[in-house]
């Protein structure tokens, strides 16, 4: 029986600087990748992915996908959605930090103690996101994962 490639996770995280959530949302993605589910995930650029990026529309297209998106507009949910499909799953950091009662994020360069917990909560509950997709026992992420 050939051995089938092992299945990895898309992340696409907010590329807004000029919020200090975009900042918890592309370290959080980062810390993810790097640390807690590395191999297991990659990172989509979203500028590339925005410009007509072929390789990063085609991999959206065919793996699940999570989005991190800095704030309520959504731009990496909703570019995803408009070039390859709706995405897995998503995070809206302003939304997690609310829902969790956490201080006011500042710092788009040095982020304060909110946005360094906000960073730590954010890559929580995406590895979370990440375990339950590549779950083969969770029927919830089945259907969007195999698109």
């Amino acid at each position: 029986m050939p051995e089938l490639p092992e299945r990895k996770v898309g992340i696409i995280a907010c590329c807004g600087e000029e919020l200090a959530e975009g900042t918890v949302a592309r370290l959080s993605a980062l810390k993810v990748l790097h640390e807690s589910r590395r191999g297991k995930t990659v990172t989509i650029c979203l500028p590339l992915f925005l410009a007509g990026g072929e390789g990063e529309r085609a991999f959206a297209r065919s793996h699940p996908t999570i989005t991190v998106d800095g704030c309520e507009l959504r731009c990496a949910a909703h570019g995803t959605e408009m070039y390859s499909g709706r995405p897995t799953a998503g995070i809206v950091i302003s939304d997690l930090v609310a829902g969790r009662g956490l201080d006011k994020i500042e710092g788009r360069r040095q982020l304060n103690a909110a946005g360094k917990q906000a960073v730590e909560v954010a890559a929580d509950r995406l590895a979370q996101l990440v375990d339950e997709i590549l779950d083969p026992c969770n029927p919830s992420f089945r259907k969007e994962a195999v698109r």
